[in-house]
């Protein structure tokens, strides 16, 4: 079960009741940075494991700034992680590699940004990182190329860790649907994306998946939406069978050969980074955001020209579909003027421009 945390407010007690925690994996997003309140969760008794879900480097590059200061942050990371006694499997530290997909970076940027990223954490704590640490990722619809990109996730931390201690554990990656190639014209096309992209996502070998709703982007949670983002995933291990096999891509010799020219390309972009002072002063600088937004660019002009297609978007739309009175959710960029210490990295998805024009018309 996942659950995103607003604000310290929130009652633990009052969010658990009634859920049987024994056999229940929970993972926590917080939109804060507390360690009383981080301890509480870390001591909820669940034998599958509790995911924290932290990255305040992942915070810095999506708002601009730190939760605190970069100082004071990372001595309250560094207390919880040298005080958590908790028996319970746990998971602290977390990369938040799925902003760099639904900015527009490329694949081999997505896996080097990731590694750099938390190659930072390891810098900083060290062997003080025993627990494993979570990448989060979004899932494209190029099927065979995700799939390689996961797999090519977990060559490249088995690469990374091997340079540090053997104390540091193989990573948890979960996975979520990418929200840049979702419409809100056509809205049910995001049901067949999203299968797809969560199928890329087992067949790469993620341990944990959570679905996007087809609506997600434009309504408020809602029971249907959320009902059937589950049902895709039940369909998927029940009546597909992909719960029956284990890393069923071993020996495509496709599969194989995409994962390590994948690892390979990326390796060199994080030698690079690594090379020029480190992936926090090159966000600093503005050379991530520089990057991604010059990926983004490419494939923006792919999607405005038609070469990268989106059906219902900039392929066969139905002219006669009215969202206007749909919005619940403003389901663009929006502007929040304010200062910030680097730029943030902005999501943004490609059939935004489209659809304004089309709001404007109605």
């Amino acid at each position: 079960i996942k659950f995103i945390i607003p604000s310290e407010d929130i009652s633990i007690e009052t969010l658990l009741k009634d859920i049987d925690l024994t056999p229940t994996t929970l993972h926590f997003e917080l939109h804060f940075l507390s360690e009383v309140f981080i301890k509480q969760l870390l001591a909820i008794p669940s034998k599958f494991g509790i995911y924290i879900n932290l990255d305040i480097i992942g915070n810095l590059a999506r708002t601009g700034n730190w939760y605190y200061n970069l100082k004071k942050d990372h001595e309250i990371l560094n207390s919880i992680i040298t005080n958590n006694k908790q028996s319970n499997p746990s998971s602290i530290l977390s990369i938040d590699a799925s902003l760099y997909q639904n900015s527009g970076a490329n694949i081999v940027q997505q896996l080097a940004y990731a590694l750099s990223h938390a190659n930072e954490y390891l810098n900083h704590f060290g062997e003080k990182v025993k627990n494993k640490i979570n990448f989060k990722v979004s899932t494209g619809t190029n099927y065979f190329f995700e799939i390689a990109k996961i797999r090519a996730l977990r060559l490249l931390w088995n690469t990374l860790i091997s340079e540090y201690s053997s104390n540091i554990s193989e990573c948890h990656i979960i996975a979520t649907p990418t929200k840049r190639n979702k419409t809100i014209y056509d809205y049910n096309t995001n049901m067949l994306r999203t299968t797809m992209e969560c199928m890329s996502a087992i067949l790469g070998g993620v341990n944990t998946i959570s679905n996007l709703p087809y609506d997600a982007i434009y309504h408020k949670d809602n029971e249907f939406g959320e009902r059937i983002s589950r049902n895709q995933l039940l369909i998927l291990k029940h009546e597909s069978y992909f719960n029956k096999v284990d890393n069923p891509a071993d020996g495509a010799y496709y599969i194989e050969t995409l994962t390590q020219q994948l690892a390979e390309k990326a390796l060199i972009i994080f030698k690079d980074i690594e090379a020029n002072g480190g992936f926090l002063k090159q966000l600093k600088e503005g050379t991530i955001q520089r990057k991604i937004k010059e990926s983004a660019a490419k494939e923006q002009a792919l999607f405005n020209n038609k070469e990268e297609v989106i059906l219902g978007a900039n392929k066969y739309p139905n002219l006669n579909d009215k969202m206007k009175h749909e919005l619940e959710l403003y389901p663009f960029v929006k502007q929040n003027k304010r200062k910030t210490l680097i730029e943030p990295i902005i999501e943004k998805r490609l059939s935004e421009e489209l659809e304004q024009e089309r709001l404007k018309n109605e």
